[in-house]
């Protein structure tokens, strides 16, 4: 074979990034990882992880290679884990199955992995290679960079607003903004994010079911801004099952004792108003890392102004409400001058159904 039709490291990377995406729902809290075992300028074995308590990438490319892994190259997105959790260490995989190099893209920032994996195969005579394709790989696991850099989850706003920034009528009207293949195409959102959150607003004037309505699609937990728990034990968000409403410490414990009969969760916080980090922390710390935040505009306004928003995908409806009483896509305190306005990067604009999708990138964590 010409030196020039032998594929590269890069190609084999490539590859392992592909099958990353291949787990049917997100993994979280662990990271999207895939890998291939090569020997002999072949691929023996192929592998991706699916999801939490299932094998991890490498032991499944390892599974498939068989006797072919000695002396063979395992190329994976994620550095190899050392420590036993759900599942045993993948650095001892590796070790028993004789591979004699690993080349991965991007450091785990988990603290118990965090240059600790790929130290481990070097002390046993494993040749190790980091840095292929580092950007796609931090790209792919945007989310679980996040949250092991911050504790945060990754935050995305969704806005369905007609031309002159609007998401109501004055009088409250607001279905429908966009038409049926819009929304088709917001819902798909719903699929990809683990948690979906509104204000109490939202939930007592539109009573929204907040699901993904989809075939096969996961169900995500709805996230309900109440500090006053005014939130109906009737209301489509509660009786989905999987609903946490966050209010204050002063809030009615008999509402709060109705909403846990109806199974809702209740998580309280100190104050007058819901702190957005600290319900993120705890979102978090419930293993959920992609957060879409639905509105209204005081919600949203709130996010904003906290810059806790990563990434914005933004319908643009070919319609004009007028009113200043009519209700605004963003409210919040906003900004004084133009020149402190969040301005997007890595824009893209298409239609979508009778609407325009304008998708941004807002924080340093959102890496697309």
């Amino acid at each position: 074979m010409p030196a020039r039709d032998i594929p590269s490291d890069e190609h084999y990377m490539r590859q392992a990034l592909r099958l990353a995406r291949q787990s049917p729902t997100p993994p979280y809290p662990n990271p999207w990882v895939g890998c291939v075992v090569v020997r002999g300028g072949k691929i023996a074995g192929r592998g991706f992880h699916r999801g939490v308590g299932t094998s991890h990438a490498e032991v499944d490319a390892l599974a498939q290679a068989g006797r072919r892994t000695r002396g063979a190259t395992l190329y994976v997105n994620l550095e190899p884990c050392c420590h036993q959790g759900r599942t045993p260490p993948c650095t001892d995989a590796i070790l028993e199955a004789g591979v004699g190099r690993v080349v991965y893209a991007l450091r785990d920032p988990n603290p118990a992995v965090s240059g600790r994996g790929a130290e481990i195969l070097k002390r046993n005579g494993v040749q190790v290679a980091e840095g292929m394709c580092a950007a796609e790989a931090a790209a792919l696991n945007e989310i679980y960079l996040k949250y092991r850099l911050t504790g945060l989850p990754f935050v995305t706003a969704k806005v369905a607003a007609t031309l002159d920034g609007k998401i109501a009528t004055r009088r409250g009207g607001s279905k429908w903004i966009t038409d049926a293949a819009a929304r088709r195409h917001a819902r798909m959102l719903r699929g990809w994010n683990q948690a979906i959150a509104v204000g109490i607003n939202t939930v007592l004037s539109d009573n929204p079911h907040l699901g993904p309505r989809a075939a096969g699609a996961s169900e995500p937990w709805r996230v309900v801004l109440d500090s006053a728990l005014r939130t109906p034990p009737r209301a489509h968000v509660v009786k989905s099952g999987r609903c946490i409403v966050a209010c204050t410490r002063s809030a009615s414990p008999r509402r709060r004792q109705a909403l846990l009969q109806a199974g809702a969760q209740v998580w309280s916080f100190p104050g007058v108003r819901v702190p957005l980090r600290s319900l993120l922390r705890r979102l978090a710390a419930k293993g959920i890392l992609s957060l879409l935040v639905e509105g209204g505009g005081e919600v949203l306004g709130s996010f904003l102004d906290r810059d806790l928003v990563d990434r914005v995908y933004w319908y643009l409806a070919p319609s004009i409400v007028g009113s200043t009483k009519s209700r605004a896509a963003v409210a919040g305190r906003g900004v004084a001058h133009l020149s402190q306005a969040r301005r997007l990067r890595n824009v893209s604009i298409h239609a979508v159904g009778n609407a325009w999708l304008i998708r941004g990138d807002l924080s340093r964590w959102a890496l697309s």
